[in-house]
């Protein structure tokens, strides 16, 4: 499996908060604590452009491949026209925006906040606060598919229904608190990871009344017989190949998990840092890692934040898929 890290001309100079490809190509949207936004040329192994804001950049999603939007810590929320190089602020939020997404159904772009609230702006009008929500509760993450948006608070996950957001359809809660969840592409369900090293897995499929539900550590124990509490930060779900999936914890491991069959697929080389953030290209063949320190643990390493890109095939994933049997339930 081959391994490239990207090279920048002005390094990265803090920590690495998002990391998502394209909906279409190869290019690659790097968020951080440095207050810029940066959209990277991964086929042409080139910077194609870079932005800078007055606060840190905590999150970012692209509209499509020519527009892209960030989520700061001064509560901003702005959009980017990557082509020309213009950038606005469509709205801001009390407190430190937390998350962004964008949905292709709705038009909308959601971001949360520690405000406690989710704000939904529609793209079709400038600066248009289409509707807000309340949700009483700091969010710490958030994510979305389609018109499936879930919401983390605490160890509680919130889904709900873009079409109707009078209530969450359902609330799920965790052992402790949740640092990520992914929503399933294919399917209804979703992947957790808490801050214990804990995966909660969940797949629903109208086909199928056989619903799969589980949870499982990510680290195997120690040789003293206890786990390895290492926060789970970031899930993402292979886009072609069903029930794939890999997690990216603080200690720079990442991953491959089968969501079915329950079993480790492999494990990359360790990283130099936490992992902060991962990504697959549309395609499922190239696997980004933003290999960067969190600000969550004091022992963590300041090394310079690097990102990371791995070629993982299809072909690979099924062979080892159909040669490991490793399990970590």
């Amino acid at each position: 499996m081959n391994r490239t890290c990207l090279e920048f001309e002005n390094p990265i100079r803090d920590a690495i908060s998002r990391i998502r490809f394209a909906p279409q190509s190869n290019n690659l949207l790097i968020s951080s604590w440095d207050s810029s936004l940066r959209l990277y040329n991964v086929d042409g192994s080139a910077l194609s452009f870079e932005a800078q804001s007055e606060a840190a950049l905590l999150d970012c999603c692209f509209q499509n491949e020519s527009v892209a939007f960030s989520a700061a810590s001064d509560g901003s929320v702005t959009r980017y026209d990557l082509h020309s190089g213009i950038n606005d602020t469509i709205g801001n939020h009390d407190d430190i925006a937390t998350g962004i997404g964008y949905s292709d159904e709705t038009c909308q772009v959601i971001s949360a906040g520690l405000d406690k609230k989710l704000l939904f702006w529609d793209t079709r009008i400038a600066k248009a606060l289409a509707c807000s929500r309340n949700l009483g509760a700091e969010v710490e993450s958030m994510s979305l598919f389609g018109f499936h948006l879930m919401v983390v608070i605490g160890a509680s996950i919130y889904m709900y229904d873009l079409r109707n957001l009078d209530k969450s359809v359902q609330s799920r809660e965790s052992h402790s608190d949740i640092r990520c969840v992914s929503p399933i592409p294919y399917s209804k369900g979703y992947a957790a990871g808490s801050v214990d090293g804990r995966v909660a897995v969940e797949i629903s499929h109208p086909s199928n009344p056989n619903d799969i539900e589980y949870m499982f550590r990510c680290h195997p124990k120690s040789k003293d017989g206890r786990y390895h509490l290492v926060s789970v930060n970031d899930i993402v779900f292979n886009p072609l190949i069903r029930g794939a999936f890999v997690t990216g914890d603080n200690e720079g491991y990442v991953s491959a998990w089968d969501a079915r069959s329950r079993r480790r697929l492999f494990e990359l080389p360790r990283h130099p840092n936490s992992v902060a953030s991962l990504s697959y290209n549309h395609e499922g063949q190239l696997l980004a890692v933003a290999s960067s320190y969190t600000y969550q643990e004091a022992k963590e390493l300041e090394e310079p934040p690097q990102i990371f890109i791995h070629e993982v095939g299809d072909s690979y994933i099924r062979s080892e898929s159909a040669g490991s049997s490793t399990s970590r339930n």
